[in-house]
């Protein structure tokens, strides 16, 4: 008898991993932050809300009592360089210039009519959602996927699209969505900064004297010549 509770007490506990797995990466893999996102709780906002079933995310096991289910498709980078083709000094450097590319992720959303009242509902579903998701991303949000292998943030969505229906089925039930992960964010761009600028935003001293990055000479004798020229061309003016 206990063996047996033992093994029934395994099983459960394998049911409910696998429960979890699905919810994080097939029910609810996408994120979004910032934009329409900017007032929810934590400043995210999983994609189940966008169509109303987040009050049924931690009760609900099976992925298909859930509108849509994701999937990540083949082709998404992990780490993605390419070589600079320019000529170098040396073949030390040219060894070593490589350029950082940005990352790219597709996922498949799969949508189909699995409720009663479904097809009456459908148009309503996916043309609120739509709007939300337009909304999110004309206010500069971004959005977290979450991946068996990886899990991308601060991604931007680059596309939204409806794939073939394959004969006898139900039409428009595949979607993809194609993101794309910038190389640099604002984060990013804060910390890199100019040591220089950095100085004169906060009003600390800076070192040394400023002087002309072009030729000074140059610059002074063109300003003289042209204020002579207003000079004389104001005098006939006058005279006139």
């Amino acid at each position: 008898m206990n063996v047996m509770t033992a093994a029934a007490i395994q099983a459960s506990a394998a049911q409910s991993t696998i429960a979890q797995y699905n919810l994080a990466f097939q029910v609810s893999p996408i994120v979004l932050q910032g934009g329409i996102a900017q007032n929810a709780q934590g400043g995210v906002l999983p994609i189940i809300a966008l169509y109303g079933q987040l009050g049924i995310f931690n009760s609900a096991t099976d992925p298909s009592e859930f509108f849509a289910q994701y999937l990540p498709l083949p082709g998404s980078t992990l780490i993605s360089q390419s070589v600079g083709m320019y000529p170098f000094a040396n073949q030390y450097v040219a060894a070593n210039a490589t350029i950082q590319q940005p990352l790219t992720l597709s996922m498949l959303m799969i949508a189909p009519v699995n409720q009663p009242g479904g097809y009456v509902t459908k148009l309503a579903t996916w043309t609120a959602l739509q709007g939300s998701l337009q909304a999110h991303n004309a206010a500069g949000g971004t959005y977290s996927v979450a991946t068996p292998n990886f899990i991308y943030s601060n991604l931007l969505m680059t596309n939204m699209q409806a794939l073939p229906t394959p004969e006898g089925h139900q039409q428009m039930v595949e979607y993809q969505i194609d993101f794309i992960q910038p190389i640099l964010t604002l984060a990013q761009a804060t910390s890199a900064q100019q040591t220089t600028l950095a100085k004169i935003t906060s009003g600390a001293q800076i070192t040394g004297a400023p002087s002309w990055s072009g030729n000074t000479q140059a610059a002074s004798n063109v300003t003289t010549g042209l204020a002579a020229a207003l000079a004389q061309f104001g005098g006939q003016i006058t005279n006139q």
